[in-house]
């Protein structure tokens, strides 16, 4: 199926009951919440009876208390005996209100008596709220347009009383219990800024500068940027174009808090009557409660961050195989030497060592990896084969890391670089090294004595002997020979470069919204790609080479395979940029990361999103898989290393010590040892097997998500190495595991 996929996103109820029914659709969701309370109640709890869902429908009696048994059709208003799709008696015939249901619904009856919230296509989940003054809930749609979007905010209140009330519900949550006050406090940023923006789009101009005043100091700082935004917008007119206020309102503010805590609080808006309050929390705010303990202020600050607040558990239920490929199987003559170094673990890019011949034969599939036809992978060439024995040999000679035996590190600088270095990448085997400018070029440089040559030209090519063994010697043309190529045709800054595994191609992408794909043989553009409307940031061959993924200015990821002008899948779900993009080592998945602050795990066979990493506390510009699959290192702004597994859904390790943005991230070839790069001018070395030996994963209770980073992560971190002036933009271990690192000297 090559057709472009969009990821849904599943809304998931609070407390899930063991029954399942069918969702209603959001049309028909917002028609139900549309009839009169009453009748629409009745209407429900027949199809509930109708369905064997007795649980569900005492739940609701109870709530609504009705406790009599008489529930005849004659309490059936035509209202709703039209959604209930006629008056016939049949299960089925619920199927207009109840039926059919795919995506995200919500269904609000008789005053808030119950909310149904799929939790996935076709099943939903009955949770029982009890009555109280509170208005019903109302289906926001997940990309609903402008007008639609923008009209929630008309049910306003009072403008003069919306300082009281939030100065009245802040008060509440400051002189709560320690226990209850970090989790409610993750209300007060939500709340100040749809509170904000309802008073600026209904013209209450005076009263939203004021509001802003007031209250902008008391947000958490890693929100300054988006406040910032926010203060620019004091006209109604200015949030008809706005994409981050839109943001805000089409995707809901996520909070995850215990049981407790909330019901502590739904007590507190009853009681003082807050509708305003409680409305936004109804609308505009997805709370993820759960059973347990409350969170700590450190829990809750290691997850917060992201421009939509933290990921619903839900989000990071799915199966994901992240074991690697089998290798395919091909005789390879080894001697003794080769043979004991075959035990180590290799890097999964393809290049995994066999463990010996032998027993290869009889390997078992790793059990977490995907079937092997899963995703169709291209063909090995004989030069792959080839390749890949070079590789064992390499693998043979590969220095064991560790925290007695570091890896040297080799810095390639680029002095003069007035063009303004913009990215870099390294060949697998560590014979080229290629730049991105910002003056549009891509220049290639060998690092081997071997210099750089093109092809003959087809006059030349003519006369030679197809069938002589140096064939592939002779088709070069010496004259050509250099250490240096530059490529011309980008017409913007090239923001991301990749070689593909087999050296024979290159991708570079740029501000001119294109993906090209450069020969390596010619040194000449094959394809350039157009899909993206705006600056391309990253781009990212496959670890077997074919397909290749690229994120931008426009929100969206996209797969493309080399053979095609069209994407295969478009991946759209972040709220900003996509900065970085990389692929699994099995290939089955891709992982983005935005300024959006947080970071996806994407399948590529059905284009769905699996994981959602919420952390960091700004644009996310570096990413790693671990060699064998299970982990992720990501870097961002913030100067923070935050790791994965990938899994659990869970992040279980923050790694503290670099002073400004994190660009490089990269494990060793073994996965002993992970290396970062950064604007500060650093290269620091971490202990990678200490920093995932401690994860107990039966501990996690995944059910909450509770996390306990250790306190200090400077217990991981093996060595610090400062450069002269030149931030780190790209790291690369050798098959042998010597690093190389690379970035431009900066004057300043």
């Amino acid at each position: 199926a090559r057709s472009a996929h969009t990821a849904p996103s599943p809304h998931t109820a609070p407390a899930p009951l063991p029954q399942s029914a069918s969702a209603a659709s959001q049309s028909e969701a917002a028609r139900a919440c549309g009839g009169s309370g009453s009748s629409t109640l009745v209407a429900v709890l027949q199809f509930l009876r109708r369905s064997n869902l007795r649980e569900s429908e005492e739940i609701l009696r109870r709530e609504a208390r009705l406790l009599g048994d008489d529930l005849g059709a004659a309490a059936l208003s035509p209202a709703s005996a039209g959604l209930l799709g006629g008056s016939g008696s049949d299960a089925d015939s619920g199927e207009a209100l109840l039926g059919r249901g795919t995506g995200a619904a919500a269904v609000a009856v008789a005053g808030n008596v119950a909310t149904v919230a799929t939790s996935s296509p076709g099943v939903a989940a009955v949770a029982a709220v009890p009555p109280g003054k509170v208005g019903g809930a109302v289906v926001v749609e997940d990309q609903p347009d402008v007008s639609a979007v923008l009209s929630a905010y008309n049910q306003q209140g009072d403008p003069t009383l919306y300082e009281e009330y939030y100065s009245g519900l802040k008060h509440f949550i400051e002189c709560s219990l320690d226990c209850h006050r970090a989790e409610l406090s993750q209300l007060f940023y939500p709340l100040f800024v749809h509170m904000y923006l309802e008073l600026v789009y209904n013209q209450h101009e005076s009263e939203a500068k004021s509001f802003f005043e007031r209250f902008h100091g008391d947000q958490e700082c890693y929100y300054q940027d988006d406040l910032r935004v926010l203060s620019s917008l004091t006209k109604k007119e200015h949030m008809k174009g706005n994409e981050t206020m839109l943001d805000f309102r089409t995707s809901k503010f996520v909070l995850r808090i215990s049981r407790d805590s909330y019901q502590l609080l739904k007590r507190h808006l009853q009681e003082k009557q807050n509708n305003q309050i409680w409305n936004i929390v109804q609308e505009h705010l997805y709370i993820d409660i759960f059973d347990g303990m409350p969170r700590s202020k450190q829990q809750i600050d290691a997850m917060v961050g992201s421009l939509a607040g933290e990921a619903k558990r839900e989000a990071n239920k799915a199966k994901v195989f992240f074991g690697l490929l089998k290798e395919p199987e091909f005789d390879v003559p080894l001697d003794d030497e080769d043979e004991e170094g075959e035990n180590e673990e290799g890097k999964p890019k393809k290049k995994k060592p066999k463990k010996d011949n032998v027993g290869s034969k009889s390997k078992k599939q790793d059990p977490n990896a995907p079937p092997q036809n899963r995703i169709p992978l291209p063909e090995l060439k004989d030069s792959d084969k080839l390749d890949k024995v070079m590789n064992m040999k390499e693998a043979a000679r590969r220095v064991r890391l560790g925290p007695e035996c570091l890896p040297s590190i080799c810095f390639y600088t680029f002095l003069n670089a007035y063009q303004g270095l913009t990215a870099v990448d390294i060949t697998d085997d560590s014979s080229m090294i290629v730049g991105g400018f910002a003056d549009s070029t891509v220049r290639v440089w060998s690092v081997t004595p071997k210099k750089l040559r093109s092809v003959k030209t087809a006059a030349d090519l003519s006369l030679i002997d197809k069938e002589s063994d140096d064939v592939l010697e002779r088709i070069m043309d010496e004259k050509t020979a250099s250490e240096l190529k530059i490529l011309y045709g980008h017409s913007g800054p090239v923001y991301g470069t990749s070689f593909s595994p087999d050296r024979n191609y290159l991708l570079s992408c740029s501000e001119d919204g294109t993906v090209r794909l450069w020969s390596l043989q010619t040194f000449t553009c094959l394809v350039g790609y157009k899909g993206h409307n705006y600056p391309v940031w990253d781009t990212q061959f496959s670890p077997y080479g074919y397909y290749f993924v690229s994120g931008g200015h426009d929100r969206v990821a996209r797969l493309w395979a080399t053979d095609h002008y069209q994407p295969l899948r478009i991946f759209a779900g972040h709220l900003a940029d996509v900065t970085c993009t990389r692929f699994h080592p099995n290939s089955n998945y891709i992982a983005t990361g935005s300024a959006d602050r947080t970071i996806r795990l994407w399948d590529v066979l059905n284009g769905n999103c699996v994981r959602i990493f919420t952390g960091h506390k700004g644009p996310i510009h570096s990413l790693a898989f671990s060699p064998n699959g299970r982990f992720l290192a990501t870097g961002a702004t913030d100067g923070r290393v935050l790791l994965w597994d990938i899994g659990h859904g869970l992040m279980v390790g923050e790694l503290k010590g670099h002073t400004d943005t994190v660009y490089a991230l990269r494990f060793s070839r073994d996965g002993e040892i992970l290396a970062s790069g950064s604007m500060d001018n650093t290269v620091r070395l971490w202990d990678a097997v200490k920093a995932f030996e401690d994860l107990e994963t039966d501990d996690f209770t995944t059910a909450t998500g509770h996390i306990n980073l250790p306190e200090n992560s400077q217990d991981l971190l093996l060595g610090t190495y400062m450069t002269k002036s030149t931030p780190v933009v790209h790291l690369h271990f050798t098959r042998r595991n010597l690093l190389l690192a690379a970035g431009a000297y900066s004057s300043q």
